[in-house]
């Protein structure tokens, strides 16, 4: 295999995003509606956060505790992405090997990569990815595009 694997290979692009401006609401809504489990929050188009789906679950209220439908809601409605976002999340450039991407998800147990290049929002690369790339290499594919040309 003498062409490495790079995370240019495997982003997913463009990566799907909010403005932090937004409320909780919002990143549940967006998230259900494009069937992803990480949003990218963006000002101007550079990553400041990022949510998942269960950091979502997290701030939602037990339904263990009494609380009306209306109060449950309005804690959505009510709470600002930038107040329970996480800041600053590690990123990737799209010219780093797939290997180090890799060893950045295990070391620090995350579960997506933004792709930034010069502070631009390029793309995002998940676990999935990884393990579409892993698959790749276990077929014995050397390349993305051969698998494309296998197709």
């Amino acid at each position: 295999m003498s062409k490495g694997y790079y995370v240019r290979d495997f982003m997913s692009s463009p990566a799907v995003t909010i403005p932090v401006t937004a409320r909780l609401l919002d990143a549940a809504m967006a998230l259900r509606s494009s069937a992803i489990r990480h949003l990218l929050i963006v000002d101007a188009n550079r990553v400041v956060g990022i949510i998942s789906d269960r950091d979502i679950q997290r701030c939602a209220p037990s339904r263990l505790v009494p609380i009306t439908e209306a109060k449950y809601n309005a804690i959505f409605e009510n709470t600002p992405l930038a107040s329970v976002m996480t800041r600053e999340p590690t990123s990737i450039s799209p010219g780093a090997l797939l290997a180090d991407a890799a060893a950045i998800f295990q070391e620090g147990k995350l579960g997506c990569l933004p792709v930034v290049e010069n502070e631009t929002l390029l793309g995002i690369i998940t676990r999935y990815d990884l393990m579409a790339a892993l698959l790749q290499v276990l077929n014995g594919k050397t390349t993305p595009a051969d698998s494309e040309a296998g197709s």
